[in-house]
C-alpha cells in the first residue's frame, strides 16, 4: 500500500498555555484534494502554518514514507511543499512576470534553469496572467492576485500545495473560478489541501474533508457525503450557504 504524501499524525499546537491544535490526524494522498473546513477560530490556519512548518508543534509530519524530524518551511519547500497564505503575500511594486519568477527561485538556485517553461505552463493554467504579464501586482483585482499566488507557488513545481483561504474577499463567481482551477491542478500532478472557510465551495472540489473545531477533528468523510450530511448542511451551510449557492448558480 502506498504511503500518503502527507501525513499528520496526532499534531497539536500550543499558544502559551493555550492549545489551538488538539491531536490532529490528517492524511493527503498522491493526486487528491483534501479540505479542511470549519469556523472562524477552528485552528485551521495554525494547522496548516504547523504543517508547512512555520509554527512548533508536536506530534509527527511525514512526507511520501519519510519522516520529517525538524519541520521547517526550508525543509518542506525542499521536499516539494508549497503554501499560499491567506494574505497572499505578493510584491505589489513589482510585475506578475517577476513575482512568477521569483517563485521559481529555488528550483533556479538547485541550478534548474525552466523557469520559463515553467512560467509558460502557468500561464496555460491562468491565461489572464499571460494578458497581465507586465503589470504591477499591486494593481491586480483580487481574483487575479489570488491567481498570481498560486501560479508563483506552482512555479517551484510542488507535488502538494497548501492553500489558506483562497476565496477570502473574492467575489462567489471569482471563487467558483479559482476553485475550479485548484480542482484542475490534480491534472498536473499536484495534490492540494485546501484550508476554507466557504464550505460549500471547498466540499465541491475536494475529494474527502477534515472538519475542525475548537483545535480538533470533529468529523472527516468523503467530500461529497458531507455535502450532503445534516449536521454539515445545519451548521455550515445554513441560510449563509444558501446565499452562497445561490450568489453561484448566476
Amino acid at each position: 500500500m502506498t504511503a500518503p504524501l502527507l501525513q499528520l499524525q496526532d499534531l497539536s499546537v500550543s499558544y502559551g498555555q493555550v492549545e489551538a491544535v488538539h491531536q490532529v490526524r490528517l492524511d493527503v494522498n498522491e493526486g487528491e484534494i483534501v479540505t479542511v473546513i470549519g469556523p472562524n477560530g477552528a485552528g485551521k490556519t495554525t494547522l496548516l502554518s504547523a504543517a508547512m512548518g512555520l509554527l512548533p508543534a508536536s506530534g509527527s509530519i511525514t512526507l511520501a514514507g519519510e519522516r520529517i524530524a525538524r519541520p521547517s518551511v526550508e525543509a518542506m519547500v525542499a521536499r516539494g511543499v508549497a503554501l499560499v497564505p491567506e494574505k497572499r503575500e505578493l510584491f505589489g511594486e513589482m510585475s506578475v512576470e517577476d513575482n512568477l519568477l521569483l517563485g521559481g527561485f529555488s528550483r533556479w538556485r538547485k541550478g534548474q534553469r525552466d523557469q520559463a517553461r515553467r512560467m509558460d505552463e502557468v500561464f496555460e493554467i491562468f491565461p489572464r496572467l499571460r494578458e497581465r504579464r507586465a503589470q504591477l501586482a499591486s494593481t491586480l483585482s483580487g481574483g487575479e492576485r489570488q491567481m498570481l499566488a498560486i501560479g508563483r507557488a506552482l512555479m517551484a513545481r510542488p507535488r502538494l500545495l497548501m492553500l489558506d483561504e483562497p476565496s477570502l474577499g473574492l467575489a462567489p463567481l471569482i471563487v467558483r473560478e479559482v476553485l475550479q482551477v485548484v480542482s484542475s491542478l490534480r491534472q498536473h500532478g499536484v495534490s492540494v489541501l485546501l484550508v476554507e472557510q466557504n464550505a460549500r465551495a471547498a466540499l465541491r472540489v475536494a475529494d474527502r474533508a477534515y472538519v475542525l473545531e475548537m483545535g480538533a477533528v470533529a468529523l472527516t468523510g468523503d467530500a461529497q457525503d458531507l455535502l450532503n450530511d445534516r449536521r454539515i448542511i445545519d451548521t455550515y451551510l445554513g441560510m449563509g450557504g444558501a446565499v452562497h449557492a445561490a450568489a453561484e448558480a448566476r
